[in-house]
């Protein structure tokens, strides 16, 4: 009985899909014989289809895993990293049963929206400096905010050896701003407020690109969709991978010994095809891991 076309893939479309060769490559295993579909011989235009067992020199290939994008609202307490030793680490309070790893960081007191993926080449797209990708934040700070501290935000600090980039900041409330960056410098806007004299008392990222914290609540986390994907794709296609994106263009030195920079380090629509909430007891204890998820 024969499946539908569209749920399949073209043999050397497939052989390919698993990073044993590229699909030319393909064609020539086939047309020598080297290629079995479910123990039986191949010839090109052959079809794959789920459940299919398919064999190079006997050897079983295997499809590469989905890849996967999450977008999570880390909560204050987690910490960014996939080291096992830290018993709050954020691949651990996800819990997903896939190897993942977070793009970027936030900073342990602070919360809000961060995406997970096992996919390296979107991570290095998105946090190279020198793409101009946007992420927004809402702070507040432990006194009234004025026009000079705004101004004086808006257009760069001088910290970790450099000053950082222009940036929108608009007053929200009394001691509470938003601030929308393209940089990732470490500790960032936590380091611009102590320069003015101002400490943060709580920050929250609402937006990473085109992506909103929406009604998502700390500890929720999803799946991001299809049609999400397709804009993030869309806006990093010109996106370098290379290191020279993430440096700041600087007039030419002269040759001299190599002295020591500072350290440069490098919100979510209701739509979903999967969201997952913490249960209520998880919240009121946020270092329970591994608790079930509410899928609604």
């Amino acid at each position: 009985m024969e499946s539908n076309n569209t749920n399949s893939i073209n043999l050397n479309k497939f052989i390919s899909s698993t990073g044993m060769c590229s699909r030319r490559e393909a064609e020539k295993l086939i047309l020598q014989g080297r290629v079995t579909l479910n123990n039986r011989p191949t010839e090109l235009g052959n079809r794959v289809f789920d459940g299919d067992i398919v064999k190079v020199d006997g050897r079983l290939l295997k499809p590469k895993p989905k890849t996967l994008y999450i977008a999570l609202n880390k909560p204050i307490g987690i910490v960014c990293t996939t080291d096992s030793k830290e018993r709050k680490n954020i691949v651990k309070f996800v819990g997903y049963p896939e190897r993942l790893f977070p793009i970027g960081r936030l900073d342990k007191p602070s919360e809000g929206l961060i995406f997970l993926t096992n996919d390296g080449d979107i991570v290095n797209k998105i946090l190279r400096a020198g793409n101009n990708h946007e992420k927004e934040y809402i702070v507040t700070v432990d006194k009234s905010i004025t026009d000079t501290f705004i101004n004086k935000m808006s257009n760069g600090i001088p910290i970790l050896g450099t000053v950082t980039q222009k940036c929108k900041v608009e007053k929200v409330a009394d001691k509470v701003f938003k601030i929308v960056l393209t940089q990732g410098l470490n500790r960032q806007i936590r380091r611009m407020c102590e320069y003015l004299d101002y400490e943060v008392t709580k920050l929250v990222r609402t937006r990473i690109m085109n992506i909103e914290l929406g009604q998502m609540q700390p500890g929720d986390w999803r799946e991001l969709t299809s049609e999400e994907m397709e804009k993030i794709n869309k806006m990093i296609a010109t996106s370098s991978k290379t290191e020279e994106a993430s440096t700041v263009i600087q007039k030419p030195k002269k040759q001299v010994s190599k002295k020591k920079e500072g350290p440069v380090k490098n919100d979510f629509n209701k739509k979903s095809a999967s969201f997952r909430k913490k249960s209520s007891s998880s919240k009121k204890n946020i270092s329970s891991f591994g608790r079930k998820k509410k899928r609604f």
